[in-house]
């Protein structure tokens, strides 16, 4: 028997793909929708079986934020998560919003649909390796931190905690070169680097992303000469 479901992605195209091929596999799709920020309004307004919220970002705050409401308003839809395998503490938030399953992003479509029917049937549908970490994270939160900004520091090098410092202070790549007294070609690599390290698209991001997992404040505060100053 099919199962009555929305397909919620913040990539509508992906959210599209699946719901056709589910379609094809005889469940009834409600809607497909984008992006996970409205789904609550259209699951809550629409009540199908089982939603299935795919999110590429798990551990960025807020991200199941509509799971809660969902879970509150209609709780007796089951949603299951598809995304990325993050740290314990991605997982666990799924759960502790009320997530009924979380299914890895490229999962084959045999196991979405298994998720899907153990949800409906009010089971826990995820792989028992993942639902092992979620659980210990959620037992005992402190016992493995999960410290984003020292994880993200250490991949840096000391150069480029630099670099990001000056990003985050406004600094332009000509002011950065000239602080640094290197080329502007090489600042601008620099730039790059640490733009692709933290997997963000432009230096707001980078600054962004730094001041709010506390990055920033781990860094080592920088004795700046002006341009003309001694290094």
């Amino acid at each position: 028997m099919g199962v009555r479901l929305m397909v919620v992605d913040d990539h509508r195209l992906l959210a599209e793909a699946l719901a056709s091929a589910l379609k094809l596999r005889g469940h009834r799709v409600l809607a497909a929708a984008a992006p996970t920020s409205g789904a609550a309004e259209l699951v809550v307004s629409r009540a199908p079986e089982v939603c299935l919220f795919g999110t590429a970002a798990p551990a960025e705050p807020g991200a199941f934020d509509p799971i809660v409401r969902i879970r509150r308003e209609r709780p007796q839809v089951a949603v299951v998560v598809l995304g990325p395998v993050p740290s314990p503490r991605g997982i666990a938030a799924a759960f502790a919003a009320g997530a009924a399953g979380y299914v890895r992003h490229d999962e084959r479509m045999e196991g979405v649909e298994r998720a899907m029917v153990k949800a409906r049937a009010g089971e826990a549908a995820v792989a028992p390796q993942l639902l092992q970490g979620a659980f210990a994270e959620l037992l005992n939160p402190a016992a493995a931190p999960d410290d984003e900004g020292q994880r993200l520091l250490q991949m840096l090098t000391p150069r480029e905690v630099e670099v990001l410092i000056r990003v985050a202070e406004g600094e332009d790549t000509r002011l950065i070169a000239a602080g640094m007294r290197i080329a502007s070609s090489t600042a601008r690599t620099h730039v790059q680097r640490v733009l692709m390290k933290l997997g963000v698209g432009s230096r707001l991001e980078a600054a962004a992303l730094a001041a709010r997992t506390g990055l920033l404040d781990r860094a080592v505060p920088l004795d700046k000469p002006g341009p003309g100053g001694i290094g």
